[in-house]
């Protein structure tokens, strides 16, 4: 996770936790306490689900861009190694007129 998503998480644990604190040191009734306890835990809960889905498109989008550099980059190296190739290629294709036009002397002297 990132640095933004852990501090999101621990602003949301120790406002939890506060509002636990809080609620529990309160002088209210039993049943009251319990339901605020219950709604805390509940808005805590989708607090957290809201910050593990934020951070789980971050790491979609980060994933993605990953991906089409990486493809990007290994479109480049073919097209680099594609261009070297036919380099190549043409080099050696030199080459073998150059051997072909020494073994057509070599054949002439030969044949006198």
């Amino acid at each position: 996770m990132s640095n933004n998503s852990n501090t999101i998480a621990a602003i949301l644990a120790g406002a939890a936790v506060g509002a636990a604190i809080g609620i529990l040191l309160a002088p209210d009734k039993g049943s009251n306490t319990r339901a605020k306890i219950k709604e805390n835990l509940g808005d805590t809960a989708n607090n957290l689900k809201d910050s593990f889905e934020a951070s789980s498109e971050v790491l979609r989008e980060k994933f993605a861009s990953a991906t089409e550099n990486f493809d990007t980059t290994f479109d480049e190296i073919l097209s680099n190694v594609s261009h070297k190739a036919d380099d190549v290629i043409t080099f050696l294709e030199k080459k073998l007129a150059d051997l072909k036009s020494q073994n057509a002397k070599y054949q002439t002297k030969k044949e006198a």
